[in-house]
């Protein structure tokens, strides 16, 4: 069952499935596609014997090592669909990830932590205005004080 759901991974680069045979596929697809950043004879013998087509063991050597080489581990990813309508199991989606996608988030982790830096760099001035603001609060304060105080006597 496991080697026709990986065939078909590969294949349609996502499949629906329950949640269970999904995570149980991930680790038959993190293993091959190693194998296929590995690139060698034996490797791709290796993967002929548990994927069932060969044109999708070609196409797997052939986008692995661009695909997936700058990252280590979590080639899959699993989305939770819901419950499937005849039996209330649920359904996820298992597709393959692409390393482009990381690669984006890394550059805009860059621009949050340098926003950030910048954020610092402005609370430091901040701090003496807000000891003018707690001054003028506390003159208000005090005047709220003295009126009140002449609001008692008159009632």
């Amino acid at each position: 069952m496991f080697r026709n759901m990986v065939t078909s991974l590969f294949k349609h680069e996502r499949i629906r499935t329950t949640d269970t045979k999904a995570k149980g596929l991930r680790h038959w697809a993190d293993h091959l596609i190693t194998l296929a950043k590995r690139g060698d004879l034996h490797a791709r013998r290796q993967a002929l014997s548990i994927v069932r087509e060969k044109n999708v063991v070609h196409k797997l050597f052939d986008e692995a090592a661009e695909r997936f080489g700058s990252i280590s581990g979590g080639y899959t990813r699993i989305i939770k669909m819901g419950r499937r309508p005849g039996d209330a199991a649920p359904v996820s989606m298992i597709e393959l990830v692409s390393a482009e996608k990381r690669e984006k988030k890394k550059t805009a982790g860059k621009k949050k932590t340098a926003e950030k830096k910048q954020a610092v760099d402005k609370k430091e001035d901040k701090p003496e205005k807000k000891k003018a603001k707690k001054d003028s609060t506390a003159t208000s304060a005090d005047t709220d004080k003295k009126s009140a105080k002449k609001k008692t006597p008159s009632d």
